[in-house]
């Protein structure tokens, strides 16, 4: 498949709008990405053009999207870019939009930070029923003598 799958940087330049449909929940917002570069003249950093991109999230991104997203936040969008074009009744120019079919959504935390809640599945018990948490922890290091008293010695 040859799908143009970009990273994008940006804040949340609308409010999300949450809609349930009968293939599952679907969230769009508009995402405001603008470049910014040093100005060597000057000795500052200066705003470049700014891109606007219509991310669309789908399923349980949707619904964590309406409950997680508000207008200005810095977010990271991961996602298939989508141009449509259109010709739409009197105008003379064609309409085009640049849409992100998002695939992960998350809050930049290099400008701020966020506490992550973990959602539920709607159709599955609590994961902490279900399995154990794994130790993720590295055991502390064996004492040497410990180690050595434990060789087995083989007996011809």
């Amino acid at each position: 498949m040859n799908e143009t799958v970009l990273c994008v940087v940006g804040n949340v330049a609308t409010r999300p709008v949450y809609r349930e449909l009968p293939n599952g929940p679907s969230a769009r917002f508009r995402l405001a990405v603008t470049a910014r570069y040093w100005d060597r003249e000057k000795n500052v950093w200066t705003d470049g053009h700014t891109n606007f991109f219509t991310v669309w999230a789908n399923r349980q991104l949707a619904v964590n999207v309406a409950a997680s997203v508000e207008v200005g936040q810095p977010l990271v969008v991961r996602g298939r870019l989508k141009v449509r074009t259109e010709m739409r009744e009197g105008q003379q120019q064609a309409w085009a939009s640049a849409d992100i079919d998002a695939v992960t959504i998350g809050h930049d935390l290099t400008r701020g930070t966020a506490a992550f809640r973990r959602s539920a599945k709607p159709d599955s018990p609590a994961r902490a029923e279900t399995r154990p948490e794994p130790q993720w922890e590295t055991p502390p290091p064996s004492e040497p003598d410990a180690q050595q008293g434990a060789e087995a010695v083989l007996v011809t």
